[in-house]
């Protein structure tokens, strides 16, 4: 009964028939016609013209955006707890050629206005300083908890008005959506972003994420940086397959729907012991060394979370009697 990472989970059968559909002659690197169609297809999604640029991973996607939204001289505000600082072992560092990360806090690993002022405004405007050039949020965020539509707008304006770019780390972004139960637009694009990693891998997709640009102009940039970084695959036909099969007839929906579920179902039985509020598809239990020790010899799998705590995730396939069975293991603790 593992609660490890939805990256552990199978690919969905959607994903292997597209790929499977996708054996065939085409053009090679992104000139195939699957390639060519993702952009309609992205744009119809969002109700907005963009455009798409396939990556193999979702450190790939986040800091090809940033490098096409930052120069080397510039600063990435983020969460002290964002994926890119914590676990792409200095990626956004490396592909921007040395834009600083500078680190904002606050709770449930969300950005605020006054989060990012206490960060930008101390620095003095001279050559002597880095000076920021973007921030960058997560959705949903390190700590399973999810913007709703009302605070990203209020962020959008202080980004906006501060003349900073705008990138969201969406690698369960679908997690979101079904939590929120708004349009995809209204989960973050609708908000003045400037670049999303739509996240396929940990929803049932094998080796495929989504870097979609609301200004498609930007695109062309980012198409030589995807090059240069070794991501432009001779075949990208698999990779434009897999994100074709996860968005028509909304799987990707209802995949996160379904994990969403079944963490939700983790959540009631943990009760006081959440340390944050499960919006999503993850869920952070306060778990001294004994009891969690008690979990895994009833055959449960996931991870420890420091000194005192676990995390458990689930998955678009998640076994609803497995997460019965852990929600009932942990409430009787």
């Amino acid at each position: 009964m593992q609660f490890l990472s939805d990256n552990a989970a199978p690919v969905h059968p959607a994903v292997w028939e597209a790929m499977r559909r996708a054996d065939a002659t085409d053009a090679p690197y992104d000139g195939d016609a699957l390639s060519r169609s993702l952009d309609r297809a992205f744009s119809d999604l969002f109700g907005m013209d963009c455009a798409v640029v396939w990556t193999s991973t979702g450190t790939a996607a986040n800091c090809l955006a940033l490098a096409t939204l930052v120069p080397p001289y510039g600063g990435i505000v983020c969460h002290d707890d964002a994926h890119i600082e914590q676990d792409e072992a200095g990626a956004p560092e490396f592909y921007t050629h040395g834009a600083k990360l500078m680190l904002a806090h606050g709770p449930h690993a969300k950005l605020t206005p006054e989060s990012i002022a206490a960060v930008i405004d101390p620095i003095r405007d001279d050559v002597h300083r880095v000076q920021p050039h973007a921030v960058a949020i997560t959705q949903a965020t390190e700590q399973g908890c999810v913007y709703a539509p009302g605070e990203l707008a209020v962020l959008a304006d202080y980004v906006r008005g501060k003349g900073l770019a705008f990138h969201m780390d969406g690698a369960r972004f679908a997690n979101a959506v079904a939590h929120l139960g708004c349009t995809p637009a209204e989960a973050g694009p609708a908000h003045d972003i400037d670049t999303l990693s739509f996240g396929m891998i940990k929803n049932g997709g094998m080796g495929a994420e989504a870097l979609v640009f609301f200004d498609p102009a930007r695109a062309a940039e980012a198409k030589r940086r995807h090059k240069r970084a070794g991501q432009l695959q001779s075949k990208g036909r698999y990779l434009a397959a897999q994100l074709l099969a996860m968005i028509e007839g909304d799987v990707w929906l209802a995949n996160a729907r379904h994990a969403n579920a079944a963490a939700a179902t983790i959540a009631e039985g943990a009760g006081a012991r959440l340390l944050y509020p499960c919006q999503a598809n993850e869920v952070f239990v306060r778990l001294s060394p004994a009891e969690r020790e008690a979990l895994r010899e009833q055959g449960f799998g996931f991870y420890d979370w420091g000194a005192d705590a676990a995390r458990f995730v689930t998955a678009w396939n998640a076994d609803a009697g497995h997460a019965a069975r852990l929600a009932a293991a942990i409430a009787a603790l």
